[in-house]
């Protein structure tokens, strides 16, 4: 059974038109990244010393918190 011309033509124009899809979607998909990181914005320095500042506090508070929890759990357990 061998194939005809007009049979390999058919594939090839197929398998052509599938590849220039996939090339197609691929371009496409970086056009919309490239418009979505236009309208990111980075916060200024400024911002980003205070967001620091604000954390290390929270985190300084919970720990200090967690601490005299623990302590006074175990000053609690050793009375009873």
């Amino acid at each position: 059974m061998a194939k005809t011309n007009e049979e390999k033509e058919h594939k090839k124009t197929k398998k052509n038109k599938k590849e220039k899809k996939q090339k197609e979607k691929k371009t496409s998909y970086l056009k919309e990244v490239r418009s979505e990181m236009k309208k990111v914005t980075f916060p200024s320095a400024k911002e980003v010393v205070k967001y620091t500042i604000a954390t290390i506090c929270i985190v300084a508070f919970l720990v200090a918190f967690f601490l005299l929890l623990t302590a006074l759990m175990s000053a609690i357990k050793e009375v009873f």
